[in-house]
C-alpha cells in the first residue's frame, strides 16, 4: 500500500501528469465530421443505348421486292444503314434470278447471309457460284443449296473454299461425279468455312492416329461432317469416351461406336442401355452388345422393344444368342424378320426342307438369295411363299390403285 502511494507522491516519476484542458476548435472537430460522415458523390445519368438507325429505303425494298415482314426488314436495314441506293442489291437479285433461283430462295439466302445483297458480283459472288457449279450444283440444286448456305457466298475462294474441298476429296472414296462431297456440304458447309490448318487437318490426322483411316474415314466424314470441324479436345474426349467402353485403337469397330456415341446425348445413350438393361441383361451384357454392334444404340427404343420381344418370346431366342448376335436387333422387323419368319412357317408346315435352316442365317442372306433359295426354289408354292413375304406390299399397292380409280 505504501510503494502504491509513493507512485502518486509529487517526488515520484511516474506521478500522472495534469494536461491543461482546451475547448477543441471548429477546424479540429471537422477532420472528425469528415471521417464519420460519407461524402457525396453525383450520381451519374444512365444514358440510353443509340437505337441503330433504320434505313426506310431498304425496308421499301426489301418488304417490296423480296417480301420480307417489316420486322425481318427492319432488322436487316439497321445493319446498312449507311446504304442509299438499292441499284447494288437489285442487281444482285436480277443475277440469281438468272441463275432460276426462285423468289423463295432468293429471299432464304439473304435473309441467311444479308451480306450478299450488297456483294460485288463479279469479284465475289460469280466466281464462288461457278465453282460450286464445277462441283456439281447445278440447276435447281444449286438454288436449293445457295439459299440454306449463303455464308459460303461470302468465304475466301482461294484460301479456304478451295483448299479445304481438295482436302475433302482426298478422303472421300467412291466419290462418283462429287456426289459423296456435296452431301457432305448439304450436312455441314462448315468444312469448309474455315482455315484448313486450324481443325480440318488436325482432327484427320488425329483419327487417323486412332487408327480410322480409308474407308472408314470416308464414311465417318460423309455421315457426320461436323466432327472434322469441332474443336480437337472435345473430338478427344468423344473418343475417349467410347475408349473407356472398351473399345481399343485401331480396331475395325471404333470408328461405328464413335458415330454412334456422335448421333446422341450422353442422356439419351444411357436410357437406351438402361431400356436394354431392363429387359433382362445385364450392365456388363449390355456393353458387350454395343461392342459387338455400335450401330444397335442408333436404333429407335420402339424398335429395340419390338425386336427383343419378338426374338426372346415368338422365337424363343436363348438370352446368349442375342448377346453373342445382337446385329440381329438392327433389322427392320416390318420389311425383313417377320416376313422372312412367316416364310419359314409355312416351309415348315408344308414340310418343304429337308434340314430347317437357322432362322438367323435367313436373316442375313441378301434379298436375292433369299428368294432364290427360299422362294423361286419351290416352284408349286411359290405364289403363297411371296405372299407371305411380299403380302404387305402387295396390300399397300393395291389400296392405292384403288384410291386411283375412286
Amino acid at each position: 500500500m505504501q510503494a502504491l502511494k509513493s507512485l502518486f507522491s509529487p517526488s515520484s516519476p511516474f506521478r500522472l501528469h495534469k494536461f491543461p484542458t482546451k475547448k477543441p476548435t471548429k477546424s479540429f472537430l471537422s477532420l472528425f465530421s469528415n471521417l464519420s460522415s460519407p461524402t457525396k458523390t453525383k450520381t451519374k445519368t444512365k444514358t440510353k443505348p443509340k437505337t441503330p438507325f433504320s434505313n426506310s429505303t431498304i425496308i421499301n425494298y426489301l418488304t417490296n421486292t423480296l417480301k420480307f415482314s417489316k420486322t425481318q426488314a427492319l432488322s436487316i436495314s439497321t445493319r446498312f444503314y449507311y446504304v442509299k441506293s438499292t441499284e447494288k442489291p437489285q442487281s444482285v437479285v436480277l443475277f440469281l434470278q438468272n441463275l432460276g433461283f426462285s423468289e423463295t430462295q432468293i429471299r432464304s439466302a439473304v435473309r441467311v447471309s444479308p451480306h450478299i445483297l450488297f456483294s460485288d458480283i463479279d469479284k465475289t459472288l460469280k466466281p464462288k457460284i461457278e465453282f460450286f457449279q464445277q462441283l456439281g450444283f447445278v440447276g435447281s440444286d444449286l438454288g436449293k443449296f445457295i439459299s440454306k448456305n449463303s455464308t459460303l457466298l461470302s468465304v475466301s475462294l482461294e484460301r479456304r473454299l478451295i483448299p479445304c474441298v481438295e482436302i475433302l476429296k482426298k478422303i472421300l472414296c467412291n466419290n462418283e461425279n462429287n456426289q459423296c462431297l456435296l452431301r457432305v456440304l448439304r450436312r455441314c458447309n462448315g468444312v469448309v468455312k474455315g482455315d484448313p490448318e486450324s481443325r480440318l487437318l488436325g482432327n484427320i490426322a488425329y483419327l487417323k492416329r486412332c487408327g480410322i483411316v480409308g474407308s472408314q474415314l470416308s464414311m465417318l466424314l460423309t455421315r457426320q461432317p461436323w466432327l472434322f470441324v469441332i474443336q480437337e479436345n472435345k473430338l478427344r474426349g468423344l473418343v475417349s469416351r467410347v475408349l473407356d467402353m472398351g473399345f481399343v485403337v485401331n480396331s475395325r469397330m471404333l470408328v461405328y461406336a464413335v458415330y454412334t456415341v456422335s448421333c446422341m446425348s450422353h442422356e439419351t445413350f444411357m436410357r437406351k442401355l438402361d431400356f436394354i438393361q431392363s429387359s433382362g441383361f445385364s450392365s456388363d451384357e449390355c456393353m458387350e452388345m454395343f461392342r459387338k454392334a455400335p450401330g444397335l444404340l442408333r436404333a429407335s427404343e420402339e424398335k429395340l422393344k419390338l425386336g427383343i420381344e419378338f426374338f426372346m418370346n415368338t422365337i424363343k431366342l436363348e438370352r446368349s444368342v442375342l448377346i453373342r448376335l445382337p446385329s440381329c436387333l438392327m433389322f427392320s422387323m416390318e420389311e425383313r424378320v417377320i416376313p422372312r419368319y412367316r416364310v419359314l412357317q409355312i416351309m415348315k408346315s408344308k414340310r418343304l426342307l429337308k434340314k430347317e435352316p437357322s432362322f438367323l442365317h435367313m436373316l442375313n442372306l441378301t434379298e436375292e438369295v433369299f428368294l432364290t433359295k427360299f422362294i423361286a426354289k419351290f416352284s408349286d408354292h411359290t405364289e403363297e411363299l411371296l405372299v407371305a413375304y411380299k403380302g404387305h406390299l402387295l396390300d399397300s399397292s393395291s389400296e392405292d390403285e384403288t384410291l386411283i380409280c375412286v
